[in-house]
């Protein structure tokens, strides 16, 4: 029986979640799925430039399971961009240390703690927000784990 995934620290939740070829309908195209922790993984090694080393402290993983996600995570690209596949980015064991917030009445983005509340846009007072962690199920269950790593 395996044993239980632990979870993975991801710095913050993904702008953009869905990516596809242009001039081809969603329907005609076969998708793929890329974990939040293999999206992170790819921003630490590929897009920052990490060591995996430097990497796996960062996402609280040995460097024996960076490698893992981070040879999967270019699999998967390798095969959006060959092959024409519409890739997603979803799940996994996953906990966020920052959050992005987007007003969707004047669009203002703003990158906060995730856990820093938030109720109204500081540039036009609305209430109308998008929370990206919360898209993907978090929120809550990351304050908790950052406010416990603290105390350490």
């Amino acid at each position: 029986m395996p044993r239980v995934q632990k979870n993975r620290m991801v710095h913050q939740p993904p702008l953009f979640n869905s990516f596809k070829p242009t001039g081809i309908r969603r329907d005609k195209i076969e998708s793929l799925s890329m974990s939040l922790d293999e999206f992170e993984a790819i921003r630490l090694a590929d897009y920052l430039g990490l060591e995996h080393s430097e990497a796996s402290i960062e996402m609280e993983i040995s460097r024996s399971t960076f490698t893992r996600l981070i040879d999967s995570a270019r699999k998967k690209m390798a095969k959006f961009l060959i092959e024409g596949k519409e890739l997603y980015i979803e799940g996994g064991n996953v906990h966020f240390r920052r959050n992005f917030i987007q007003c969707l009445d004047c669009g203002h983005m703003f990158d906060i703690k995730i856990e820093d509340e938030f109720f109204t846009c500081p540039q036009c007072n609305s209430k109308n927000l998008k929370n990206f962690a919360g898209g993907y199920g978090h929120g809550k269950c990351c304050t908790q784990k950052n406010n416990k790593r603290r105390k350490r």
